[in-house]
């Protein structure tokens, strides 16, 4: 049910993401995702200069004069968001929820692609696939994925990644732009499989939420912490510089893992934090995938 204070968010959300889109990020997406080829678009008579091997020979010999065919760029496209509502998607220690930046972020992106007139889709998932929305265009359309971004609650609290990239890979029988939007807190090696099968079939993208207390616990004591995946309840002291400098080891560990894997794997990685702007580290992105097909061309 769309509330007031539901309506408002949604709104907010918006007007910021529009205001991105409009000045940032439309040519930076145009730049940095391709269409499917090239497609007919019409013949026109030969100029000076143009391809001899574009010339259409049935044409010329009818008209008794060079003719060629030109091309342009099949520019529609598929994406699909594979965002995560794992409980662990509820945390946040600074400004807002992870959840939070995980919908304003995929409304960012929907808006580009929806500004290229591209399809956008939405599959939420935790251990099970809770909802999926089959990709659409318009700007209604994305404003309905940000909705249910906003309000939805799911029914399971854990995650799984290979399930949600084996689904996709079942539903879309096309080439399509997958953006994983999770904060990656599942091991690795569950879903390492159906990471490289599925960029293999798709362009995928992993965007990986974290917030500042996942990289580093500052020593305030006795603290409960509590798996918001699980339930598990977990005292531990902070003030404790040996469980500190552990926690801290642990985590540079998952994370050189992590980044081993997407390597491996050729999926590009993004990397937002709760507390900070989304803006830099996103045109980094695109900027470097522009540059890379420029280099590829």
């Amino acid at each position: 049910m769309l509330t007031t204070e539901l309506f408002k968010k949604i709104r907010q959300i918006e007007i910021r993401t529009r205001h991105l889109v409009n000045d940032s990020f439309a040519g930076e997406y145009h730049s940095a995702f391709k269409g499917r080829g090239m497609e007919f678009d019409e013949v026109r008579p030969y100029q000076a200069g143009d391809e001899i091997r574009t010339i259409d020979w049935n044409v010329t010999a009818r008209m008794g004069d060079p003719y060629i065919k030109r091309y342009v760029e099949e520019r529609e496209l598929t994406v699909l968001f594979l965002v995560d509502a794992s409980g662990s998607k509820s945390f946040g220690s600074v400004e807002r929820y992870k959840r939070d930046l995980a919908a304003e972020l995929t409304a960012v992106l929907a808006f580009s692609a929806t500004n290229n007139n591209d399809k956008v889709g939405l599959l939420i998932f935790t251990d099970q696939i809770e909802l999926f929305i089959p990709p659409r265009k318009g700007r209604t359309h994305v404003l309905r994925i940000v909705r249910e971004l906003l309000a939805f609650e799911p029914k399971h609290l854990g995650t799984d990644i290979q399930l949600a990239l084996d689904t996709a890979n079942r539903i879309l029988k096309r080439r399509a732009i997958l953006f994983l939007v999770s904060d990656l807190v599942a091991e690795p090696t569950s879903y390492q499989q159906s990471l490289a099968i599925t960029n293999r079939r798709h362009d995928l993208i992993a965007v990986e939420i974290t917030d500042p207390m996942e990289q580093e616990i500052s020593s305030v004591g006795l603290v409960a912490f509590e798996d918001a995946e699980t339930g598990q309840l977990l005292w531990v002291d902070t003030a404790s510089k040996r469980w500190r400098s552990q926690y801290q080891e642990a985590n540079h560990q998952r994370t050189n893992q992590k980044e081993r894997l997407f390597l491996r794997a050729g999926v590009d990685r993004i990397v937002l934090q709760t507390g900070e702007d989304y803006v830099k580290p996103l045109t980094r992105f695109f900027q470097k995938r522009n540059q890379r097909q420029t280099k590829g061309r």
